[in-house]
């Protein structure tokens, strides 16, 4: 082996990083003290880019592809090493892999509730989680703000100030909204949408895209949740459509309810009874007054044994039977 067969095994020819985990976002080439030959080959794979660096500063950004070292597509590089036109001695520099694919299915969720103004309710105090998604859209952001001077960052390393910042914002998301509390389940994905909307530029200062954002699940204060059962019951309901007459009816089954044993059966059927024989005579009373308006004056009569207002040609009383 000649001495320039020795020199030549003291550079670096060939520089590339082959990611085999699924979490790494950072991964500084380990040069062991060399040098980097001029012409050494560079590769970048897709979802990746290089970042130069030279005694601390950034300097030349490779895009995805293979390049073969040179002046010519190291500006940066040769500028601040004040490189003459055909250099080609060897140099040191750091260079730094940066991980640009998506990293998914990230948990988020609040640790403490997040506060909404409700036009019903108020001040509501709400829980809820979900998953997102996020990428490196700024590599020399990302390196200058976050990353540092380390050998390498996973997404375990970043994803607890991406996730804090997120939850911060939510609430403000939920309130630009202005979708009501009784809704808010109903419209996840409406809300999901427009949360990524709000949310997304808050971590664009640290290089990162926040691709997705979706709420898998609100969790409500007790109060909301028992006026969603309202509502859904009297929706079931459908012949009560006025509330008041709906809140009676509960009121009689509590009260049923409340007694216990045989007493509370007896007094839950005898409210029933109610509320049947109230829906009856109301029934009775429309039935009776659409029949009296349908009637012109003067052509009706009254039953001889209940007294009912009856058309003059009726053969028989609609109200009690009786033949005319």
């Amino acid at each position: 082996m000649g001495i320039l067969d020795i020199f030549k095994g003291q550079l670096i020819d060939v520089i590339e990083w082959k990611d085999s985990s699924a979490n790494t976002m950072v991964h500084r080439y380990d040069n062991n003290g060399k040098e980097i030959m001029m012409g050494a080959q560079l590769t970048v794979r897709e979802s990746q880019v290089a970042v130069m660096v030279n005694e601390g500063q950034i300097a030349d950004v490779f895009a995805p592809g293979r390049y073969e070292l040179s002046t010519q597509n190291m500006p940066i590089m040769t500028a601040l090493q004040s490189w003459k036109f055909g250099f080609n001695s060897p140099f040191k520099a750091e260079v730094y892999f940066i991980n640009t694919k998506q990293f998914l299915d990230r948990k988020w969720g609040t640790s403490n509730p997040v506060m909404m103004r409700d036009a019903e309710f108020g001040m509501v105090r709400l829980r809820a989680h979900g998953i997102y998604s996020f990428r490196v859209q700024d590599p020399v952001a990302f390196l200058k703000e976050v990353f540092g001077t380390s050998a390498y960052m996973t997404v375990e390393g970043v994803e607890g100030q991406v996730k804090r910042t997120l939850v911060s914002g939510l609430s403000d998301a939920i309130a630009q909204s202005k979708i009501p509390a009784l809704d808010l389940a109903a419209n996840y994905d409406e809300l999901s949408q427009y949360a990524l909307q709000v949310l997304a530029p808050r971590i664009e200062s640290l290089g990162l895209k926040l691709e997705s954002f979706v709420i898998e699940n609100i969790s409500l204060p007790q109060e909301v949740e028992q006026a969603m059962d309202r509502r859904t019951s009297m929706g079931v309901v459908g012949d009560l459509n006025k509330y008041t007459q709906f809140q009676a009816a509960e009121a009689m089954r509590e009260a049923a309810n409340n007694q216990g044993g045989t007493a509370g059966m007896g007094a839950g059927m005898g409210a029933g009874m109610m509320m049947a024989q109230a829906m009856q005579m109301s029934g009775q009373m429309g039935q009776q007054a659409a029949a009296s308006a349908a009637v012109p004056a003067g052509e009706t009569k009254f039953c001889p044994e209940c007294g009912q207002k009856i058309p003059r040609t009726a053969k028989f009383c609609p109200e009690c039977g009786q033949k005319q």
